[in-house]
């Protein structure tokens, strides 16, 4: 009986090499992909945050009968919680809109943490203390401005955050290359 020797072959060098080849190039037309629609949930979250801000700050307009961040958040009223502590002043106007829009507010937008049915009958309309970090660089700081300008640009490109004019109602992301949304 004759017993025959297998011989057991492996690749070749060769065609290792291709399919190392054929490999970098399928990752080289995927992974591109993949940065692209990170860009666009980027994108879509910015316009839906931006929608929700700019429907609150309608909601409090159409209730007030002017923006968050004018007056003062400081209420005259009674209040049996922690009143607003945004003045109105220019300097102090982040405060001021973020306490109208997270705290109870009265007709004059005074700003109460606890609602009453003669007083703080209005809001909140947001629900958290702070606002949301803008989704491309995740700064949540406010830049208020009281220019009046409808086509307000941002800031810079590396400043991020909101910006807000509290004469016209209209909020942005702060950065150069996404104020348009």
């Amino acid at each position: 009986m004759k017993i025959k020797n297998k011989v057991v072959q492996g690749f070749t060098l060769v065609e290792l090499l291709i399919v190392v080849i054929i490999l970098s190039i399928l990752a080289a037309i995927v992974i591109p992909q993949f940065s692209a629609s990170t860009d666009d949930a980027k994108t879509a979250s910015a316009q839906s945050t931006l929608a929700n801000l700019r429907s609150m700050i309608d909601l409090y307009y159409q209730q007030h009968g002017a923006y968050p961040g004018n007056g003062t958040a400081i209420s005259a009223n009674a209040c049996t919680g922690t009143k607003g502590t945004g003045d109105g002043t220019l300097a102090n106007a982040g405060q001021t809109f973020i306490d109208q829009l997270t705290l109870y507010s009265n007709d004059a937008g005074g700003a109460c943490s606890v609602s009453d049915t003669s007083n703080h009958r209005f809001g909140p309309y947001y629900k958290k203390a702070t606002l949301p970090g803008d989704p491309f660089m995740n700064v949540a700081t406010l830049s208020v401005i009281e220019d009046g300008d409808l086509k307000m640009n941002a800031s810079g490109t590396t400043t991020g955050g909101w910006k807000y004019d509290r004469k016209t109602g209209k909020i942005i992301i702060n950065h150069e290359d996404y104020d348009d949304l």
